[in-house]
């Protein structure tokens, strides 16, 4: 995520934090690099102006001047000045309120992965305690209906079916309805899309605003095409008054320039960011977040989310006992395993860690922990649990099982020992009382 961006921001603060001081030739040139890595991101030229402008008026004031680390002052600030631009501060929260069924219209160009994100949308608020309906109302697209309620449907979600004969106003209406009678607390409506702005399109979008009532109305962009999702946005907010945004394929996108212009232009604020194929691969968008992974600093915050939801309370307790007695074993490793790919994409899990925005995702094998799952499973239980019975004959055995060969058997046993040897010095370390670094391994190539 934003591999090009962060890779240029960081070469830039890496000059910035080896300063004593900093003159206002180093400044510039300093300020001269960031607007050249926000431009080249495709971020918006209005954007990139103000925030270098308001970076250079505060870091010329007194406070850089007399700090012990201005280099380090000026970083803070281009941060600060990033999340304000993010929307720091702003309510970024869906407005649910109102007498039961809330509408929430979901619009944007065809291909945005608008209806994909329909049922994603449908799914975090199910997850978060809402009951939702989804009301497929594009009868345009070829096979627009089918491929929501097949999603939907997936996930668990209820969905207004139809052959798809009747206007999308009679469709909405007949959806919102039979969700009122149904007691639903929140409705969906997935729009049709065009390949380009028109104006059926958005007298559509207005008839049906005006109809329904929407408390939300969420433009889904897709971050991947930079500008061109920027000015749609600026059209939809023109015609429409959109609520907030939704940026889809963010896991995708090595510039970033959707992401730190749309609420610029629109002045609405982000509200999810879509971060993989699967339904439950959406996210709420944290502007301090979001920096923090931009500038290659991590996210903490949401890691933590994403391993509560994905840990088994139950397991968390018989591993922390297996560790405390140091009986961490090959099924418990294949297990933590699956549950860093319930996690999502790897490269998004990697994204979040402290001092690992260095890493690509060029740099990550996203099968890696596949071909590790099946050579464990290929082992019978009690190898598993104890790997020193892996003689020549039992490693050519399991290869055959796999489909891998022995070495990589060898590079995952070597891997295991170095795990469990870590594991045994961190526990030593705080029996002690001492604070260890708790690094971070993941099988490689």
């Amino acid at each position: 995520m934003f591999d090009t961006l962060t890779e240029r921001l960081q070469g830039v603060f890496k000059k910035l934090s080896g300063q004593a001081r900093i003159s206002d030739a180093t400044l510039k040139e300093s300020l001269r690099e960031v607007r050249m890595a926000l431009l080249e991101a495709d971020v918006h030229v209005g954007v990139v102006k103000e925030l270098v402008a308001a970076v250079r008026e505060k870091a010329a004031g007194e406070e850089v001047a007399k700090s012990l680390t201005p280099g380090q002052q000026v970083i803070k600030i281009v941060r600060e000045e990033l999340e304000r631009l993010l929307g720091q501060g702003e309510a970024g929260d869906l407005n649910l309120s109102g007498k039961p069924p809330t509408v929430i219209l979901m619009v944007g160009l065809q291909g945005s992965g608008k209806t994909t994100t329909t049922a994603k949308l449908g799914s975090w608020l199910k997850k978060n305690g809402r009951y939702p309906y989804l009301v497929p109302a594009d009868i345009y697209r070829p096979a627009a209906i089918e491929q929501l309620v097949k999603v939907a449907t997936q996930a668990g979600l209820r969905v207004y079916e139809h052959d798809g004969s009747e206007k999308p106003l009679a469709i909405a209406r007949a959806g919102l309805l039979e969700a009122r009678r149904s007691g639903f607390d929140t409705v969906l409506i997935d729009t049709a899309g065009r390949l380009h702005i028109d104006d059926t399109l958005m007298d559509e979008l207005r008839g049906l605003k005006e109809a329904l009532e929407p408390r939300e109305i969420l433009f889904v962009a897709d971050s991947m095409t930079g500008q061109d999702a920027v000015r749609s946005a600026g059209e939809f907010h023109k015609a429409l008054e959109i609520t907030g945004a939704v940026l889809t394929k963010l896991d995708g996108d090595a510039r970033g320039g959707a992401a730190l212009s749309v609420r610029h232009v629109t002045g609405v604020p982000i509200k999810f960011v879509g971060v993989g194929e699967k339904v439950s691969d959406l996210e709420k968008f944290h502007p301090d977040r979001m920096v923090s992974r931009i500038l290659g600093m991590g996210d903490v915050l949401s890691l933590i989310e994403k391993a509560e939801e994905a840990v088994d309370e139950e397991q968390a307790r018989d591993l922390e006992k297996k560790l405390a007695k140091n009986q961490f074993t090959l099924q418990d490793f294949r297990n933590q395993l699956k549950m860093l790919k319930k996690m999502g994409p790897l490269s998004n899990v990697v994204s979040m860690m402290p001092g690992m925005g260095h890493v690509k995702e060029s740099d990550i094998d996203p099968k890696a922990t596949v071909r590790v799952v099946a050579i464990i499973d290929s082992m019978t239980p009690r190898e598993r649990q104890y790997p020193q019975l892996l003689n020549a004959s039992r490693k050519r055995r399991i290869a055959r099982g796999s489909g891998r060969n022995v070495p990589e058997i060898n590079r995952l046993l070597k891997q295991f020992a170095q795990m469990k040897r870590m594991m045994k010095s961190v526990k030593s370390m705080a029996k002690k009382g001492r604070k260890g670094k708790l690094p971070f391994g993941f099988p490689g190539r």
